[in-house]
């Protein structure tokens, strides 16, 4: 259980079952930190480990052509649906909804790990993400966090580097 000042639980225990035999079958020996309050969104996850938002991995589920497709991307940031259009050459890319999310992933929105799903995946992860030493990802619940280095992260995940951020106006 996690201390009254609001402290983290740090084990491999706090993570969801499938994740944690997704470490364990990836040989990654990973803390899973767990947050007695959600961290279901990058901001609620950037303030409650401490670290700055673009830090954070957010995992989201689109249908490209109706096909999911899982996009890596810093908390700071947005996805553009016509940039993952291109680099997929799909005709139609939308956001997927709560029910295609978990039966791809296995997993609830605000969850979702960047690996470790029920089902395989084609995964961008947007180039953004290696500007750090360290990223925090969902560990496949709405309260639990796990570091990597991106690098890392992005090869554990099978994603292919792309340029899917929205710019900046």
């Amino acid at each position: 259980m996690a201390s009254p000042d609001n402290a983290p639980d740090r084990t491999t225990a706090h993570a969801h079952p499938r994740f944690a035999e997704a470490l364990r079958a990836l040989g990654l020996d990973v803390e899973v930190r767990r947050f007695p309050d959600a961290t279901r969104t990058a901001a609620e996850a950037a303030a409650a480990i401490g670290c700055s938002l673009d830090q954070i991995v957010k995992s989201l589920v689109f249908a490209a052509d109706g096909v999911p497709v899982l996009v890596l991307m810093d908390g700071a940031s947005r996805v553009d649906p016509e940039r993952v259009r291109a680099e997929l050459g799909a005709a139609e890319v939308r956001r997927a909804d709560a029910a295609l999310v978990r039966e791809t992933t296995g997993y609830a929105i605000g969850g979702v790990p960047p690996f470790g799903h029920r089902t395989r995946t084609r995964v961008l992860a947007d180039r953004g993400l290696l500007r750090h030493d360290v990223v925090w990802a969902a560990a496949g619940t709405p309260h639990t966090v796990f570091a990597l280095d991106p690098e890392t992260l992005i090869g554990h995940a099978g994603a292919t580097l792309a340029d899917v951020r929205e710019r900046e106006a």
